[in-house]
């Protein structure tokens, strides 16, 4: 949390976090695919990781997708998709394996504007490697499955657990507050028509609604 004042997380608050945490992230096996999809975010772990599945032959293609950053627009002065192009190309990608869709504002648009991307560039896609934060897993696969049905659709993101991620960003309220709001989005966005909906056990939605209840809010619609 920013400001003079850290904000002490209690551990119920820290179990409940872990709960929307497993729940978020959808367990697929990897296995080649014919793209790479790296989805735009805060976190540059995101754009080493889709690295990361290229060099391992994983995939062929990658495609980095995302316009302005509004949490930290400072890390990201030219758009996520390409600084994340230039993250992965700095760790190994060739540049000619790299497409870049820099105008995607939500996780819809990335899907989309990635496909029309891919088939300006004549590349045939039966399979994606969608790339995303661990907590935005699920809901890349349910936006995957509403706005690009025909692909087969393997969520990846970087193996690591709920602790050790939030190290990796350094602010337990941001993480916290944002698994909040993913989570918010999954449940809500299938009802807007922008993903397909998902089962959500009893206990994680009363974690979510207990998180909320405790304020951890600022990543909600």
């Amino acid at each position: 949390m920013t400001g003079a004042t850290k904000r002490e997380i209690t551990d119920q608050q820290w179990a409940d976090t872990a709960l929307l945490w497993d729940y978020q992230q959808m367990g697929h096996e990897l296995r080649p695919c014919d793209v790479a999809i790296g989805l735009g975010s805060h976190d540059l772990g995101v754009a080493a990781e889709t690295a990361g599945l290229y060099l391992r032959g994983l995939v062929k293609r990658i495609v980095f997708t995302g316009g302005p950053n509004p949490s930290r627009p400072d890390h990201f002065p030219r758009g996520e998709a390409v600084h994340f192009a230039e993250h992965a190309i700095g760790l190994g990608v060739p540049e000619d394996a790299v497409l870049i869709e820099p105008k995607a504002r939500n996780t819809g648009q990335n899907i989309e504007f990635s496909r029309a991307v891919l088939d300006g560039a004549g590349v045939a896609v039966s399979s994606v490697l969608l790339v995303s934060m661990p907590y935005m897993e699920r809901r890349a696969y349910a936006t995957c499955r509403k706005v690009w049905p025909e692909v087969e659709a393997v969520c990846a993101s970087a193996p690591m657990d709920l602790h050790d991620y939030v190290k990796t960003i350094g602010d337990e309220s941001l993480v916290i507050d944002s698994l909040v709001g993913d989570f918010q989005r999954a449940i809500e966005y299938p009802r807007l028509g922008f993903a397909v909906a998902q089962d959500v056990p009893g206990r994680v939605h009363d974690a979510y609604q207990r998180l909320i209840d405790a304020g951890f809010t600022s990543r909600l619609l």
